[in-house]
């Protein structure tokens, strides 16, 4: 890796870090938001061997323009055009009702480029992981099960670009929550 490219990923990391700064995950330590997307690029990196550093970056960056007040002609300035497109593939619209922004999500996912296919399939493993391991407290086991069978009708919409994502994918699925 590249001095730029390793700079590139900090720019993110820190990028991230301030502009989630104030939020908590919701998870029964209420650990810090930041801890998410640092999953989402450890798990392409370490477990899927993705070596694309502008996929890193938007993994980083994910959720900034959904739980931030970041916008994306912000992220296209400091991140250039190809990371802000990522990102903004993978962003709910947050005007829309909760039940229409998940079924948008199984809609759309297809369509998604492979990039953004990649950032998807990492932040459902690793949600997927917290609904196993540590979820939110006012989840019951009903709520964490349908969780993770929306997760599974979304990326069963992703499936035959990166097989070794699905095959994680697979994995958390099948270490769901079960009565």
């Amino acid at each position: 890796m590249s001095k730029e490219e390793l700079a590139l990923i900090m720019r993110a990391l820190s990028f991230a870090a301030q502009k989630h700064r104030d939020q908590r995950r919701k998870d029964p330590e209420a650990s810090p938001y930041i801890n998410h997307p640092i999953a989402l690029a450890d798990l392409l990196v370490n477990e899927a061997g993705v070596t694309d550093v502008e996929v890193i970056a938007a993994a980083l960056l994910h959720d900034t323009i959904e739980d931030t007040e970041t916008t994306a002609a912000e992220l296209d300035e400091v991140f250039g055009p190809r990371i802000r497109s990522i990102v903004e593939e993978v962003t709910d619209n947050t005007q829309l009702a909760k039940a229409d922004r998940k079924r948008l999500q199984i809609e759309h996912a297809p369509h998604l480029s492979r990039e953004a296919r990649q950032v998807k399939l990492s932040d459902k493993i690793c949600n997927l992981r917290d609904v196993a391991q540590s979820p939110p407290r006012e989840w019951n086991l009903g709520r964490r099960q349908a969780y993770c069978d929306w997760a599974k009708q979304v990326i069963d919409g992703l499936r035959g670009h990166s097989l070794v994502l699905e095959s994680l994918f697979d994995e958390a699925y099948a270490s769901r929550p079960e009565e």
